[in-house]
């Protein structure tokens, strides 16, 4: 009996071709991620031709001649640039200012012996951007045949540097060489020394009270002084990061008494086909040319028809927010209605991953601020309901106007929102009031 068949059977298949999957990229790229592709293109692809942003410039300034918030530069850049090729005059040298060089430049007066000074130096060199050692380098001295009493000594006096905290090898370490300085046996240096920060840092008072004897009045005032400190000594000498503007890429806002989405495309340059090339294509006879001409004008016309269809998909996405949330566009209320990502992608026909990459890192900017897009789905609590949103904002309602004296517990936090007509369990308050940064009833409590 033979084991090889023939057959024949139809069926449909969905066949991602690499057009497709540009698309699709183009439509998950922000603000700055897409003008950069554009630019990009733009100078690979002799067909595409950029027009002149007067246009838009105008078209911009009179949006904001009907729109009396925005105010922003839509035209400024979104990353600013550092030219670091050339130092500004008077400006500190970063070669002589880093950690490393301030804490051999101390070393240096403090008149050790040579070999101390030497490894001590050399430790300086291993501390990291944030001021702490890793046990590892200190086991490779070690190996080396450094005597054991000589790396010791020559970390202490690492540790005795500025800043305080310096060449430690825990956070643990740090705050306590911190604490160290003021020669004083707190709470605070005791709850360390036991081990129990990530009890203090959940707020979890009863095991520390227990296992120290603290009073709660003791444990925070320790996590006061606890959080005064500095987790990362070498922070005052790391350069300065360049700081990131957020360019919206959607505008809400009531336009002579309508209420509009705008596609804020005024930034994008205006892409369109070279006539020049156009009229090549069609009058050169020579086959290469004419090969090349046509892939570069199919690539160009599927760059102007992804650009529409993202525009499109995003308008339509907002046209859904605008709708959902309309009473807090309109200012009657700073909750938001219940809405998933689901619900969006039912109402547009589109699968949700297609929304998905729609509102990825895009931006909306309204009257009451600019939020990112995602900001707007958030789920109902229990599949019913108020969403978790508005949930959060009413608890912290209720937790602003409490008496400190005498906290509301979680429990009586969920009555009190039942009341209001919003059931939910005491473990989701718990878990809504930890993501407000809220301790528990205990930890709120002040005399």
């Amino acid at each position: 009996m033979s084991l090889i068949t023939l057959k024949t059977e139809l069926r449909q298949e969905l066949k991602l071709t690499p057009q497709l999957l540009q698309s699709m990229e183009m439509l998950r790229m922000n603000s700055q991620e897409l003008l950069d592709y554009l630019n990009t293109v733009s100078e690979e692809n002799p067909v595409i031709e950029q027009g002149d942003p007067a246009s838009l410039r105008s078209a911009y300034a009179e949006l904001q001649q009907k729109v009396s918030w925005l105010d922003g530069d839509v035209f400024a850049p979104t990353f600013t640039h550092e030219d670091t090729s050339q130092a500004e005059p008077g400006a500190m040298d970063r070669e002589t200012e880093t950690l490393c060089a301030f804490l051999c430049d101390q070393l240096e007066r403090r008149h050790l012996s040579p070999k101390i000074l030497a490894v001590a130096k050399y430790l300086s060199e291993l501390v990291d951007e944030d001021g702490y050692l890793e046990q590892e380098d200190l086991d490779g001295l070690a190996q080396l045949h450094v005597p054991e009493g000589l790396i010791q000594e020559a970390l202490e006096e690492v540790q005795r540097l500025e800043p305080p905290g310096v060449g430690a090898r825990s956070l643990e370490e740090c705050l306590l060489l911190q604490l160290g300085r003021s020669k004083s046996d707190s709470p605070a240096r005791r709850i360390i020394e036991a081990g129990l920060l990530p009890e203090l840092s959940r707020r979890h008072y009863g095991p520390i009270s227990r296992q120290l004897g603290l009073t709660a009045e003791q444990i925070q005032q320790a996590e006061g002084e606890i959080a005064a400190l500095e987790p990362r000594p070498g922070r005052a000498f790391q350069p300065e990061e360049p700081t990131i503007y957020v360019r919206p890429d959607l505008f809400v806002a009531q336009i002579d008494g309508k209420w509009q989405v705008i596609l804020n495309e005024y930034y994008l340059p205006q892409i369109s086909l070279s006539g020049y090339y156009t009229r090549l294509l069609q009058e050169t006879e020579e086959k290469e040319t004419r090969a090349y001409l046509r892939q570069k004008m199919r690539q160009a016309k599927w760059i102007i028809d992804s650009l529409e269809r993202r525009g499109s998909t995003l308008r339509r996405c907002a046209e859904v927010i605008l709708k959902a949330q309309m009473p807090f566009f309109s200012g009657k209320t700073g909750e938001l209605a219940p809405m998933s990502l689901s619900s969006v992608a039912s109402t547009l026909e589109v699968h949700p991953s297609t929304v998905s990459r729609a509102v990825q890192g895009k931006y909306l900017q309204c009257r009451q601020g600019t939020f990112p897009l995602r900001y707007f789905f958030s789920r109902s609590v229990n599949g019913q309901g108020p969403s978790r949103q508005a949930v959060k904002q009413r608890l912290a309602a209720l937790l602003r106007g409490e008496d400190p004296r005498h906290p509301l517990s979680d429990q009586e936090l969920c009555r009190r929102l039942e009341e209001e007509g919003t059931v939910v369990a005491r473990r989701t308050v718990a878990k809504y009031r930890a993501e407000l940064g809220l301790g528990s009833s205990t930890a709120r409590r002040r005399r």
